[in-house]
């Protein structure tokens, strides 16, 4: 029996045009905004990946084995190794890979942009916007909205200095997606700082940070009772949770928010910050406004990447707050610190192919979407009347619409039928009596209406009327 590894799967026909649908608006939303498409490779070095996601994400990297007589060579040398080395007997999973492997499939776009502005800094003109639209891969358990293989669609901000004016274009820039896409959403927005000025009144170790912020990530996933449980497996105390318990479950509007949070954190200076910074970027979204979009402050929105350093942002459909997300991002102003260059502000927002896809499935939203990218299909009569009207097929194409020839002679209401099918709006018919009255017969398979036409130019005005 032939299977599909877990995780993976195929896309018909039908699927990739809704997909290319919603590629080809992200991609010009985000060359509206300026934004410059890049390409990495699917393999990095692992030395690349490891220890930028924490030790979640970093279990969840595809590694790859090496090949041929070197894979043989290594393994030989580490069961030499072995032998005598009680270090490598105490944790043989970590030093047999290193062995074996020293490569592995991207896990997101993020982590090799910022490998791509490092290797090319000398290149590049600096703030420097790119978007990226590739598959990424994670060793993930596979479950309905989570691929081992998917697209995400990236758009980052490089810079110099910091300015809260980029994550004010990148919510702006996804309102734009997806009001183009009629697809309201919810965009959630935090801050680490606020997170970090929350951890220090709850008297909670600094060594304990990514243990709290991981767990938290995961509230309105697995609820409160079980967040506690995690936490209080890794070290955080019931006291400490319990005094920030009420920030996490409240459900105040932003000003409310404010207010608790300004005077919890009154003594935090870096919770002060988080604040500002959030305030700031509130007020003039307000003031510029949104269309298909609601930003909402969610206090336990805390995003598992150990990356991020101030604003985190998460996307959710506004109709279904419960459906999984569908794209997320924030800055991450020391990620290029890790490969030697300091001083660098990053910032960005990720859309997931995948679960935008899902998510407008389950709303119905591609009932526009036709099965084939055709719009005209020219009925077959026979090799007589297909090479009279073959000049015709490029002349409709030559204007930029999209037109097929059924390949063989069959039944008319066979031919018909495929374009039904198919989604193929308009059908022309160009048999002997039209050659003999030199006339061109379209049928509208929407609107089941037939008209006869003098000539193509009249045809391609009315195509270009009703397409």
């Amino acid at each position: 029996m032939i299977n599909l590894p877990k995780g993976t799967r195929d896309y018909s026909s039908i699927e990739m045009n809704k997909r290319n649908y919603l590629i080809q608006i992200i991609q010009k939303k985000f060359e509206l905004f300026g934004f410059e498409p890049i390409e990495t490779p699917s393999i990095e070095n692992i030395s690349t990946l490891i220890g930028k996601y924490g030790e979640e994400g970093d279990s969840l990297i595809f590694k790859l084995l090496h090949s041929g007589d070197f894979l043989k060579k290594q393994i030989l040398d580490f069961l030499k190794k072995t032998k005598n080395d009680q270090r490598i007997i105490n944790n043989v999973e970590k030093h047999f890979t290193e062995y074996v492997s020293n490569k592995a499939l991207r896990y997101d776009l993020t982590v090799p942009f910022v490998r791509y502005i490092v290797m090319h800094k000398n290149k590049i003109v600096f703030p420097f916007k790119r978007y990226q639209i590739q598959p990424v891969w994670r060793a993930d358990k596979p479950q309905k909205g989570r691929l081992r293989e998917f697209y995400q669609c990236d758009a980052d901000i490089i810079s110099f200095s910091s300015s809260l004016w980029e994550e004010i274009e990148l919510i702006q820039l996804c309102d734009e997606i997806f009001t183009k896409l009629n697809f309201p959403i919810i965009i959630y927005i935090n801050h680490r700082d606020i997170l970090k000025g929350l951890v220090e009144i709850a008297g909670i170790k600094n060594n304990l940070w990514k243990n709290f912020t991981t767990s938290l990530d995961k509230w309105n996933k697995i609820g409160r009772n079980l967040v506690k449980k995690e936490m209080l497996s890794k070290g955080i105390t019931s006291l400490s949770f319990d005094k920030l318990e009420f920030f996490f479950d409240m459900e105040e509007n932003f000003y409310n928010k404010k207010k608790h949070l300004t005077i919890a954190l009154q003594n935090s200076e870096i919770g002060k910050k988080g604040i500002q910074d959030i305030s700031f970027i509130y007020n003039n979204i307000k003031n510029i406004s949104l269309k298909k979009t609601k930003l909402e402050w969610n206090l336990s929105l805390a995003r598992g990447m150990s990356y991020y350093t101030g604003t985190i942002l998460e996307i959710v459909p506004f109709y279904n707050k419960s459906f999984i997300s569908i794209g997320g991002g924030g800055r991450y102003d020391q990620l290029a610190n890790l490969f030697g260059i300091n001083n660098t502000y990053g910032v960005g927002i990720s859309l997931g192919l995948d679960r935008i896809y899902l998510a407008m499935e389950h709303e119905n939203l591609f009932h526009t979407i036709s099965n084939s990218p055709s719009k005209v299909l020219f009925i077959n009569f026979g090799n007589e009347e297909v090479l009279y009207a073959y000049k015709m097929i490029k002349f409709l194409r030559k204007k930029g619409i999209s037109t097929q020839l059924y390949p063989n002679a069959e039944k008319i209401g066979k031919q018909f039928r495929y374009a039904n099918n198919k989604n193929i709006p308009f059908a022309i018919s160009i048999g002997k009596n039209e050659i003999h009255k030199n006339k061109i017969r379209m049928r509208d398979l929407q609107e089941k209406t037939e008209k006869e036409y003098d000539n193509i130019n009249d045809v391609v005005d009315q195509l270009t009327k009703k397409l």
